[in-house]
């Protein structure tokens, strides 16, 4: 054009602002000026709006238009001065200059108002929104008032969105909308469902939807995005079906419809609906409308566990932003691919593409569950790098990946330089220490810290300290807790109340438990019964534990395999074996007698109380083993004396391919040691290092003593100890006191330096000048035995005193040595006066070597005839019987009762099965399964 005026400048910016090009519309504004040309008022309202559409980073070049508009004749322009409002808005601009604009208007009309209170209603300023209102209906602000419009209400409905509590406002603006007759305009109809859709209104936005003459996509996509969150995924869907041949659907409506179906009630079906919204997109051409429809694919496919078809979208798309690569990193780890999601993160840094912070917490994700820690600490460093470890959720992720790898002082670290802390942070860092025995004192601080910092608790709190306290058995401070969680009215949650249950019942509180599981009535799950049987379990109720089963399966609650391999476990501790069997017997009605779990529970029960044969049995049968019922196999067999038994099972267990971890060497050497094989263990432990990579602790060591000292092989064991990489403990000394013992006095300037060591650091255990005093009375040394009794005396601590028991239909029956008390013990004594002729007959010589005292020859005879599992097995065969006699002793059987079980064994031709505090012994015929080697 030869000639141009103001007219032509604004027809040509005005066009290209409403074409979506707002570069240009610039472009061409700053030529205008540079003529010296003065834009008029529509020049600078399409210029504005040229700004508003580039967002955040439009703002700068709004505010330079701001300033020349303050310059002309258009500052207060009611036309320029709505557009400047709107800018401010659109841009994120200051809501103070967006008001200060608004004050300076001189005639507002509806337009004005509109517009700044849509400012408010988005930036979540619900009361400035209402109270625009209210003036806007007074006066306008002028002499006349002005009336609401759509606009109008449609920004007060958003604004009342904004509320942790809409549901009542929005109530009364759907009144308000309907007596204006606004109902079925498009804008705010669509403005109404969204609004009672977000508020969990589900009903109320589906009448309104029924009742709008017209919909529109916004309508439809608010509905949607309602019953998406209130887990209504099959509505939401059907929402489309029915209305997507009246509306334009955009990609927008295709990423909301992906979201509902993970909320699909039958997964299957939410899969396939979105196998089927996959299929449409692909018809219909939209899944390359946008990138953001393909990463809402990728997403869905995750969220239904076809991660797969999650990795198939990923890599036929043309475009990937970062989007995409988060969505696909998060599906591969949420699936348990972590490999792959760790060599995706890597394939996405070569991209070029810089990470999120929502990268860096997946792949910290799966760092922690691979193990990598050198991997996880480059990330921490990229994102110290990026300043992504200032946000609290990378932090937060940060504590979770340290603690998974077990390093705490690390997680103590990252805490502590974290600018600021969320309650997932406390949470997190209450969690690390309360899983950690050795520092859990420090929970409780963090927790107190908490509390100081003013963060509300809530039930992850509650849970993660209480579950601190059971470790600490902290009697006062459960209480204390327990009644804050009172306090914040959590008391009822049944995940606190079951962390409840956990901690009254390791503080030894049984009292405490009972109440509260007796108020939960209807609301006990798994846990809570569980929680009940563990606790009478730790404090020794085993009868009341096994009450509570048979109680469950009155009420028809579930038996898991949790509780039975507890009730196993605490049958074993106590070697009550008709009891394990009668559990037994009821996971086998529950169809559980598969379960590996309770497998190798039932092999550790069945071999702890004297039956290794049926443990045996059920080893052989079973149709899965972990390393734990191997472990559990090999350790039964060495603690009846089976060594060769439990060794060809370590064979077996190495050429079925299961790695033997720590525990299955401590049973191997363990078998070792009760059967002499000093050589082959020496094997073993050096095996544990060179094949498997399994670093020797504490355990192993002592077995390997253990093992020279059964051999006799004293004189390498000090040569042995003073090798150790690490410094001996109770654990180590304690099992080289004892073998001084077995040795009859020999070497007992080692036993002596082993009982030094062992007063230091144990003084107030009995066992410890037991095994002394044991020592000088097995070498004759009746002096030094003296002097440690008078030691025993002034460190004012008491042995316990040994008992054996045996377990018959009417009950458990216990002895201790001499014992008169029990109702039949004329006929106790007068049977074993009658064993002891017969035994003597057969050629029994009483060892009075192991009458620890110094007495006369008689003394010591008559003191060893009446041992407490003589006088057990004496009791029992004063009753008819042809079963195995079973009897337990909480101490080591001395050589002279081991000598006479054997003779009784074959004078009354019944097998004797007798636990001691050391391993079994399986007298038969007279002779026992340990060959005299024990």
């Amino acid at each position: 054009m030869p000639r141009r005026n103001s007219v032509t400048w604004a027809c040509l910016i005005s066009g290209y602002a409403q074409s979506g090009m707002p570069e240009k519309a610039w472009v061409l504004f700053r030529c205008m000026v540079r003529e010296g040309l003065m834009p008029n008022h529509y020049v600078f309202g399409s210029v504005l709006r040229a700004c508003q559409d580039f967002g955040p980073s439009g703002l700068r070049l709004g505010m330079q238009i701001h300033g020349m508009v303050s310059k002309t004749r258009y500052a207060g322009d009611v036309v320029v001065s709505n557009v400047l409002i709107s800018m401010y808005g659109g841009c994120l601009g200051s809501i103070d200059d967006a008001f200060g604009v608004f004050d300076e208007i001189n005639l507002r009309n509806s337009i004005s108002w509109n517009s700044i209170m849509s400012v408010c209603s988005q930036r979540g300023k619900a009361g400035l929104a209402f109270e625009l209102f209210e003036r806007m209906q007074r006066n306008g602000g002028s002499d006349f008032s002005i009336k609401p419009n759509e606009y109008t209400f449609g920004s007060l409905i958003t604004a009342t969105c904004s509320l942790s509590d809409s549901s009542s406002l929005l109530e009364q603006m759907f009144s308000r909308v309907t007596k204006s007759g606004f109902l079925y305009d498009l804008y705010v109809g669509s403005a109404l469902v969204s609004g009672f859709a977000r508020s969990g209104l589900t009903d109320h936005a589906r009448n309104i939807f029924g009742q709008m003459t017209e919909r529109n996509v916004v309508s439809m996509n608010g509905l949607m995005v309602g019953l998406i969150r209130q887990k209504k995924g099959e509505e939401a869907f059907k929402i489309f079906s029915e209305t997507r041949e009246l509306v334009d659907i955009n990609a927008d409506s295709c990423v909301v419809l992906l979201s509902a179906v993970a909320e699909f009630a039958v997964p299957d079906e939410g899969k396939r609906s979105g196998r089927e919204i996959h299929a449409y997109l692909i018809r219909t051409g939209l899944i390359n409308d946008k990138v953001a429809v393909e990463n809402g694919l990728v997403t869905m496919y995750a969220k239904c566990g076809s991660v797969n078809d999650a990795k198939s979208v990923f890599e036929l798309m043309n475009e990937r932003d970062l989007v995409s690569w988060n969505s696909l990193i998060s599906a591969l780890d949420q699936n348990g691919c972590f490999e792959d999601t760790v060599m995706s993160f890597l394939k996405m840094r070569r991209s070029g593409l810089i990470p999120s912070n929502f990268t860096l917490i997946s792949t910290l994700s799966s760092c922690a569950s691979l193990g990598w820690i050198w991997l996880g600490q480059q990330i921490h460093g990229e994102g110290i790098k990026l300043w992504l470890d200032l946000d609290v959720s990378v932090s937060n992720a940060l504590l979770a990946f340290y603690a998974e790898v077990g390093c705490l002082a690390q997680c103590e670290k990252v805490f502590s330089l974290m600018p600021e802390h969320d309650q997932v942070s406390w949470n997190s860092i209450i969690g690390v220490f309360s899983d950690s025995e050795a520092l859990v004192s420090e929970a409780v601080k963090y927790f107190l810290g908490m509390m100081q910092a003013g963060w509300c608790l809530n039930r992850v709190t509650f849970i993660n300290v209480l579950a601190a306290v059971s470790l600490l058995s902290l009697q006062g401070i459960n209480h204390q807790i327990h009644a804050l969680a009172l306090k914040y009215n959590l008391a009822d949650d049944i995940a606190i109340e079951n962390a409840l249950l956990a901690c009254y019942g390791k503080c030894g509180e049984m009292d405490e438990c009972e109440q509260i599981f007796s108020r939960m009535s209807e609301r006990r799950d798994e846990v809570s019964w569980n929680a009940m049987i563990s606790g009478y379990i730790h404090n020794e109720f085993l009868s009341k534990a096994m009450d509570m089963v048979w109680y469950m399966l009155q009420r028809g609650q579930r038996l898991d395999s949790f509780t039975f391999a507890t009730i196993l476990s605490a049958c074993a501790s106590v070697a009550t074996l008709e009891r394990g069997m009668e559990v037994h017997a009821c996971g086998i009605r529950a169809h559980l007698q598969s379960d590996v779990v309770i497998g190798s529970a039932l092999i550790d029960m069945y071999s702890k109380c004297g039956r290794v044969d049926y443990a045996s049995r059920f080893f052989q049968n079973m149709p899965i083993r972990n390393v734990y019922s191997w472990n559990s196999m090999i350790s039964g067999f060495a603690r009846h004396g089976y060594g060769e038994d439990a060794l060809n099972v370590f064979r077996q267990m190495k050429l079925s391919g299961q790695l033997p971890d720590h525990v299955t060497f401590v049973g191997v050497l363990s078998a070792c040691s009760h059967v002499g094989l000093v050589e082959e263990g020496f094997m073993h432990f050096k095996a544990m290092q060179e094949e498997f990579s399994l670093t020797p602790r504490m355990e192993h060591y002592s077995c390997m003593v253990d093992l020279l000292g059964r051999a006799g092989e004293l004189g390498k064991i000090e040569d042995f100890v003073n090798k150790m990489p690490m410094e001996p403990n109770i654990l180590i000394w304690r099992t080289v006191l004892g073998a001084c013992c077995r040795a009859n006095g020999r070497h007992s300037e080692l036993g002596q330096k082993a009982a030094h060591m062992l007063f230091e650091m144990e003084p107030q255990n009995a066992v410890n000048y037991v095994l002394l005093s044991n020592m000088h009375a097995c070498g004759g040394k009746w002096d030094d035995m003296a002097k440690a009794r008078r030691a025993m005396r002034q460190a004012a601590v008491k042995k316990d005193a040994g008992c054996s028991w045996v377990t018959m239909n009417d009950g458990v029956h216990i002895f201790v040595s001499g014992d008169r008390s029990h109702p039949e013990k004329d006929l106790i004594y007068e049977k074993l006066a009658e064993l002891n002729r017969k035994m003597r007959d057969a050629g029994y010589v009483p060892q009075t070597s192991f009458a620890l005292y110094d007495l006369e020859l008689e003394n010591k005879e008559e003191l060893l005839s009446h041992h407490s599992e003589k006088i057990a097995v004496a009791f029992v065969l004063t009753r008819k019987s042809e079963k195995p006699i079973r009897i337990m002793k909480n101490l080591r059987v001395c050589g002279d009762c081991h000598s006479a079980f054997k003779y009784i064994s074959r004078i009354v031709g019944r097998i004797i099965v007798l636990r001691d505090s050391n391993r079994f012994h399986h007298f038969d015929d007279g002779a026992c399964s340990c060959r005299d080697y024990w």
